[in-house]
């Protein structure tokens, strides 16, 4: 392998990486928002409806935690687009050699 090769195929172990952790943040976010669910059914007073917002409070405020990271995995991707780092670095490496010698 290539240096260019090791470097593309850290950069996708990363990507993978980051990947795995957002799969693995949903799914405890799923397993213990469903407890949550169960023990407050559970809990709750016979006739007492369970739609109340202290009933959804972890999730909710959680979800929006989930949402964040699915974008910092995601989006930049799609908003910057698959070689904008690399660009952005050759970039600024050519206004440093510019630069260097003014």
């Amino acid at each position: 392998m290539n240096i260019q090769d090791e470097i593309k195929y850290q950069e996708a172990k990363k990507r993978v990486q980051k990947v795995k952790g957002f799969y693995t943040h949903s799914i405890v976010y799923l397993v213990v928002n469903m407890m949550i669910i169960v023990v407050n059914i559970q809990d709750l007073a016979p006739g007492e409806s369970y739609f109340q917002f202290k009933n959804f409070m972890t999730a909710f405020f959680w979800g929006i935690g989930l949402v964040a990271h699915a974008f910092s995995v995601f989006v930049p991707q799609w908003f910057l687009g698959n070689d904008w780092e690399e660009r952005k670095i050759k970039e600024i490496m050519e206004k440093e050699k510019n630069n260097k010698w003014e």
